[in-house]
């Protein structure tokens, strides 16, 4: 079991060019970065490429043992990885955040364990026989965002390692601490030079790893327009890809709810994590007659779920992870005020602070084509958009270039259906937003990506299918 302390000493750079990590709640030095060059990335793909013949020869159940190792290692050090977690990234430690993040490893690294993938027989018939077979690709190269740094990285890692692939990963500069404590804590148990982690800038360490013809798969979770580059750049070697990029994610709350019992739900769809999150609710459209009922219903929920510095047990919601992002946020909302939209709550944040605090925010009385409703703001500001007419608000819904996530808010399932079944998105939840479950596949439609991650999908998207027939 690491202590903090111990965790941190462990992956914290001593020598060579490094870069500060802070912590975005008060702005003070976590510890120092690598900053790792392309030649440090090659010698990380080297070192994968060699290693995956013989991880490959283990076969399914030594690697599976293997994953289950990992996640009894990383359970072992949860407390100490939420720590570092909730110093770095910035999300608190309780609620739906630091410990529910490491907590989530662990659940994760489990089902790739235990996830089934037998042999399919596809045809056996006087016709002939054929069966489907799942190989490794060879080594993948993940690229893991800041918002949920440890999480998406095993969303990447465990299955890829389940299916005989090593992994080179290259984590989010902002987040770099966490996912190298991360990989630090499973190498205590993983064979050597299976895992591999690479920390430098995206722009260049990043971009020679998706350009690396020793890579047969990348896994990126970010902006579109970064996945659009990797797309580019990954295009000569023909690079397996699976990419779950940006979200604006619409909720369509219909005229029989109770605006009382839909409050909280709706609070976390958009508030999760302080906002950052790709399938976060992020415009929310109610209709007309249960409008101002469901404004005043959320902004009451959402006035008393306290904000501050992670590391106090009472907050549940934290800082924005980088000044950047409290830019684009202020810009949106402060753009939204001129234009005339209602804020109801939130909206004045102290710039002066320290951290990257930005209040919990709701806008009111918006046009539907306001940039804080088409922009996504990945941040705690929510826009509420009054409509009347079902067909008109739908086409409103679908309009973005994105299709990650969606929701139906409703009493009657038939209907909640029916106009599930009209949203273009990868995922429509129904009376939630948000939610995941490691069996369920998940990614995005549009621009908000595509390839699939979790469960049998998942296992089959970091795997070479090989059919087998004769008679």
């Amino acid at each position: 079991m690491e202590t903090y302390e111990s965790l941190l000493a462990a992956v914290v750079a001593t020598e060579g060019e490094t870069r500060d990590s802070v912590n975005p709640a008060t702005d003070e030095v976590i510890g120092k970065v690598q900053k790792q060059s392309i030649e440090d990335l090659e010698a990380a793909i080297d070192k994968a490429e060699a290693a995956q013949p013989a991880w490959a020869a283990l076969g399914d159940d030594e690697r599976r043992a293997y994953l289950h190792q990992a996640a009894d290692k990383i359970e072992a050090s949860a407390e100490a990885l939420a720590e570092l977690l909730s110093r770095e990234q910035g999300k608190p430690l309780n609620g739906p955040n630091a410990r529910f993040e490491v907590g989530g490893c662990v659940a994760w690294t489990r089902t790739a364990a235990e996830t089934p993938l037998p042999v399919e027989v596809l045809v056996d018939d006087e016709s002939g026989y054929a069966e489907m077979h799942y190989r490794p690709i060879g080594v993948v190269g993940a690229i893991s965002p800041w918002n949920w740094p440890m999480m998406i990285s095993i969303w990447q890692i465990a299955p890829s390692l389940r299916m005989g692939n090593t992994v080179v990963i290259k984590p989010a500069d902002t987040t770099a601490l966490s996912v190298r404590a991360l990989v630090a804590v499973m190498n205590q148990v993983l064979p050597e030079g299976v895992l591999n982690v690479v920390t430098g800038p995206g722009r260049t360490v990043g971009d020679a790893l998706t350009r690396s013809p020793k890579i047969g798969k990348i896994m990126f979770t970010g902006s579109t327009p970064v996945g659009q580059q990797i797309i580019e750049a990954s295009a000569n070697n023909v690079t397996r890809l699976t990419l779950e990029l940006g979200g604006n994610d619409a909720g369509i709350v219909l005229p029989d709810v109770d605006p009382a019992a839909i409050a909280e739900d709706l609070f976390w769809g958009a508030f999760i994590n302080t906002g950052q999150t790709c399938a976060a609710l992020k415009r929310l459209y109610v209709h007309d007659s249960v409008y101002d009922q469901v404004v005043e219903e959320l902004a009451k929920v959402a006035a008393n779920v306290p904000m501050g510095v992670g590391l106090d047990e009472n907050n549940v919601l934290g800082p924005l992870q980088n000044r950047g992002q409290f830019d684009t946020v202020d810009r949106l909302v402060e753009a939204a005020k001129a234009s005339g939209a209602r804020v109801v709550l939130g909206g004045e944040p102290d710039r002066d602070a320290p951290g990257n605090f930005y209040p919990t925010t709701i806008v009111a009385d918006i046009d539907p084509h306001n940039d804080l409703v088409v922009e996504e703001q990945f941040g705690p500001a929510l826009p509420i958009i009054r409509y009347t007419d079902l067909d008109e608000v739908i086409k409103l819904a679908n309009e973005l270039e994105f299709g990650l996530g969606s929701s139906v808010w409703t009493q009657d399932r038939a209907k909640a259906l029916e106009v599930a079944g009209r949203l273009q998105a990868g995922t429509t939840w129904i009376n939630s937003h948000g939610g995941l479950h490691p069996m369920v596949p998940f990614g995005g439609a549009k621009k908000s990506g595509y390839g699939r991650e979790f469960g049998v999908e998942g296992l089959k998207a970091v795997a070479e299918p090989q059919v087998i027939s004769g008679r």
